[in-house]
């Protein structure tokens, strides 16, 4: 026994592949790719690009490790061409006369007065499960996208956006709810992405052509 794990293609893509589709490279589940360690990312959430695996890293932007903020991605998301996340290292200053980041050239702008390395950060950005983000949406630093939420091209999130809500726009708004409040609680309770692969395969039905009655049966 050599104790490697082992795929079993009856129960759906291989989790651990760079590119689940063998004439489409520009698919790539992203976990795969030699991230940071400042940025994690569930299984099966893939990217859509044709320039490539490297477009996902290129569009994570102003992502310092000495900001501490981390990019944390959920299970099963899709994340279409373009999506962006500027993360908290682009921030500056508002606060005073100038916005200018005079301490980054180093030399006689450094050093001069106390606080001059903290710029304002919003925390760590958090897109849940099951989450679509549409052609060049972009979302902003400390934002949380909840499960199940839908982010409609080109929007511009700049506020935590609730599970199972749509939102479009710049800045974005909610447009709708997929859900109503007591499915939203039995979806989010459900939690169908934590199952097990074989579980999920043998319940695409309900998780995908099905409602949430039908998923909550699901067994």
């Amino acid at each position: 026994m050599t104790g490697e794990r082992r795929h079993d293609p009856r129960f759906g893509p291989d989790p651990d592949a760079l590119h689940p589709l063998a004439d489409h490279p520009r698919v790539m589940f992203v976990r795969n790719l030699p991230l940071p360690p400042n940025v994690e990312i569930g299984a099966y959430t893939y990217y859509d690009d044709p320039e490539g695996p490297e477009a996902f890293l290129r569009n994570v932007l102003y992502h310092y490790e000495f900001t501490g903020d981390r990019l944390r991605i959920g299970r099963f998301c899709a994340l279409a061409t373009g999506t962006t996340f500027l993360m908290n290292g682009g921030n500056h200053r508002t606060t005073a006369p100038s916005t200018y980041p005079f301490l980054i050239f180093g030399g006689a702008w450094a050093g001069r007065f106390e606080g001059e390395a903290e710029f304002p950060g919003r925390g760590d950005t958090v897109v849940g499960n099951d989450v679509w983000t549409g052609w060049k949406s972009t979302i902003l630093p400390g934002v949380a996208v909840g499960d199940g939420a839908v982010v409609a091209a080109r929007a511009v999130v700049t506020r935590d956006v609730p599970p199972y809500a749509v939102v479009a726009g710049n800045p974005a708004r909610v447009v709708r709810m997929r859900y109503g409040p007591r499915d939203v609680e039995r979806l989010l309770r459900l939690r169908w992405w934590d199952w097990d692969a074989e579980r999920i395969t043998r319940n695409i039905p309900a998780i995908s052509g099905g409602d949430v009655d039908a998923l909550a049966a699901a067994t």
